[in-house]
């Protein structure tokens, strides 16, 4: 089954909400450690930036048909259904669980790698390949921020 590349990059938009709204949470649950709220609070900016890139480029893009390349569809439709992309009902429940500071560092660290690993499939179907591969650089920065995070608490 393919997508439109309208479709996909709905889907990006759809994955940064999840994200604002993930680290919007986070800030707020840890609004007493003002290093980890400080993170969240920048990473929830980020996402919100990136969400209005996307929505931008789902302006501009006319629909070049569906992206019929099975392997890459099959994927794209794993990491849509996956835990951390199936919507507000699906994948905001478990932030009930996040209780340490551990937990909602390593829950962010996984959200923002399988959003590296949806962009890079997204970068290989549209056209406006650079403005995905600088949303990549900084989704990038998200982990190294992450880990340096866990590394240094």
């Amino acid at each position: 089954m393919g997508f439109s590349t309208g479709e996909v990059v709905e889907m990006a938009i759809q994955t940064e909400r999840l994200g604002y709204e993930f680290y919007s949470a986070m800030s707020r649950r840890f609004e007493k450690d003002e290093k980890l709220r400080g993170l969240f609070e920048m990473l929830a900016f980020k996402e919100r930036a990136h969400e209005k890139i996307f929505t931008e480029i789902k302006g501009k893009v006319k629909d070049e048909g569906t992206v019929d390349r099975e392997e890459v569809a099959r994927y794209l439709r794993a990491v849509v259904e996956s835990e951390f992309f199936l919507g507000k009902e699906k994948s905001l429940p478990p932030l009930e669980h996040v209780k340490s500071e551990t937990e909602a560092v390593n829950f962010a660290l996984s959200f923002e790698k399988e959003t590296l690993l949806y962009f890079y499939s997204l970068r290989d179907m549209v056209r406006d390949k650079e403005i995905i591969t600088a949303i990549i650089k900084e989704e990038k920065e998200h982990v190294a921020w992450l880990r340096e995070y866990r590394d240094t608490a």
